[in-house]
């Protein structure tokens, strides 16, 4: 089958397997990244090599036209961050490819929150690409465990296995699974990115907790304040202690490191950096 795809690298799973399946490329979207939260290195690479032209610009009607005209079936929606026109008029297929288990988690970045609330499954889904956002019929999900120490990283990682497994089931039988695709039902809900005061460490709260969004966030970071100052958190550690210490109060600082109390406990800043970036760092963070 002929088709399209959006993608950045952390998605690129989705085009590995459905070009092993046969399935010929057309063209490659791409959006602009920031390099942090979104990369298409890979991506372009693999359309370089494969001599598919890459569109960095917003996807318009007359580029579905185009891929109509040149006998494209399908779409496939692997991270995009700008709205797809109405393809229905131009191609017989288009789903996206959502990490999340729908209809839990729509929205843009979901596996942060999922580990804020505590999930302990998480998954990905394939869905019919429709005009509300993530809320098409699914085509196929695919779940697994998540560890109470879970973190961002580990998450990503489990997220592109599943998108392999995902991905395989959805290519080698497309047809049957899109003519059977069943409505997401009731319970969904939408979560925007986050905002930088979900981002900010509050030491009011026992070490449990701050340490759970230290995971989620991994290498977004979080904030703190410190003496003060806001702090980009990029690594720490934490443990219960009891203690006569205000929660907040810079307790030592060595090397760099900031040992700060909690509520339960200390927290040990052990790599951050100062705002604005290239301020004065923690070791190991340039």
């Amino acid at each position: 089958m002929r088709f399209a795809i959006t993608l950045s690298d952390r998605f690129k799973p989705v085009l590995d397997v459905f070009l092993h399946a046969g399935w010929q490329p057309l063209k490659l979207f791409c959006t602009p990244v920031d390099h942090r939260m979104h990369h298409h290195k890979e991506s372009l690479a693999t359309a370089e090599r494969l001599g598919v032209p890459v569109q960095l610009s917003r996807m318009r009607e007359r580029d579905l036209l185009e891929l109509a005209e040149q006998g494209c079936e399908a779409l496939l929606v692997a991270s995009y961050n700008w709205r797809v026109p109405d393809w229905e008029p131009y191609l017989s297929y288009a789903v996206n490819f959502h990490p999340s288990p729908l209809p839990v988690g729509r929205g843009p970045y979901p596996q942060v929150r999922a580990l804020l609330d505590g999930h302990w499954q998480w998954g990905c889904s394939c869905h019919r690409l429709s005009r509300e956002f993530d809320a098409g019929e699914v085509l196929a999900q695919e779940r697994f465990a998540l560890q109470p120490d879970e973190s961002h990283e580990s998450l990503d990682v489990k997220l592109q296995l599943a998108l392999y497994r995902l991905a395989g089931r959805v290519a080698g039988d497309f047809a049957a699974l899109w003519e059977q695709a069943q409505p997401q039902g009731e319970g969904g809900s939408y979560w925007p990115l986050w905002r930088d005061e979900d981002r900010m460490l509050n030491f009011n709260q026992p070490v449990a907790d701050i340490m759970r969004r230290v995971r989620a966030f991994g290498d977004f970071e979080c904030m703190a304040m410190v003496n003060g100052v806001i702090v980009h958190v990029h690594r720490a550690q934490a443990w219960r202690e009891m203690h006569g210490h205000q929660p907040g109060a810079l307790i030592l600082s060595n090397a760099l490191s900031l040992l700060v109390a909690a509520a339960d406990g200390m927290v040990l800043i052990s790599e951050w950096s100062l705002n604005p970036a290239g301020g004065v760092s923690g070791r190991l963070r340039g």
